[in-house]
């Protein structure tokens, strides 16, 4: 992931997610955070190929100083796991957390259906995808994020200034093979912003991608208008 997105999504991450005020699980993290200690920016002198990697001792070895997160890619390979495992008992959708992984169509052989949230309204569905085997994963700033001394903060990094991405995506999701591509691929849509993302996606093969913009906007790459055209009305979203 961190090779194929060129740095953006990258698991060495930890300190700089901490040095921005995610220090705890989100459910105990409060809406404000103030007087918080900066840890410093040593994490920005690594990179993966740091890490060394021994698989005939199933171990690895991390330099002082450089602390891995896996959040970003461990929960979409976790459900792509799964849904291999369980595939062998028939049609099989794995949803963890918003990670979707899907093996087929139904025993029926009809598609799965899958909604795309509406982040302003959140009982709507922007678009319902009827989907067979693939992976589906959402990246979002519109629910993980909290205040530093009046400032908004968020959980997704930008490698390239080790602080919360700024960008005017409030959520992409990508719909790609496998649920790990997808996940990683969301993620950078969102730190590239929605023009960047939107390129990336329509340079990029295989990957179907919906991007909601803080102002409203929906916009979607042409490999999603190409497969999902029926699936939903291209309408700008305002949050009332």
């Amino acid at each position: 992931a961190e090779k194929f997105s060129n740095g953006l999504v990258s698991p060495v991450l930890l300190t700089a997610l901490i040095a921005a005020g995610y220090t705890t699980s989100f459910e105990k993290l409060g809406v404000e955070i103030s007087n918080l200690g900066r840890m410093g920016s040593t994490w920005l002198a690594f990179s993966l190929e740091d890490v060394l990697f021994q698989p005939a001792d199933r171990t690895i070895c991390i330099p002082e100083g450089l602390r891995l997160d896996l959040g970003g890619i461990a929960k979409g390979w976790a459900a792509d796991q799964a849904m291999r495992l369980l595939k062998n008992y028939g049609p099989t959708l794995i949803d963890a957390g918003g990670d979707i992984a899907i093996s087929g169509l139904k025993s029926d052989g009809q598609p799965w259906h899958v909604g795309i949230d509406d982040p302003f309204h959140g009982v709507e569905s922007l678009a319902t995808l009827r989907l067979g085997r693939c992976g589906v994963a959402t990246s979002g700033r519109d629910h993980r994020r909290w205040k530093v001394d009046g400032r908004w903060h968020h959980h997704i990094i930008d490698p390239r200034t080790g602080e919360p991405a700024l960008t005017d995506v409030l959520t992409s999701t990508v719909i790609a093979s496998n649920v790990m591509k997808a996940e990683m691929a969301a993620k950078v849509v969102l730190i590239l912003g929605s023009q960047e993302g939107l390129a990336w996606l329509n340079t990029h093969t295989g990957y179907a991608g919906m991007i909601v913009t803080e102002y409203g906007d929906v916009m979607t790459s042409e490999l999603f208008d190409e497969l999902y055209r029926g699936d939903y009305e291209s309408r700008t979203i305002r949050n009332q």
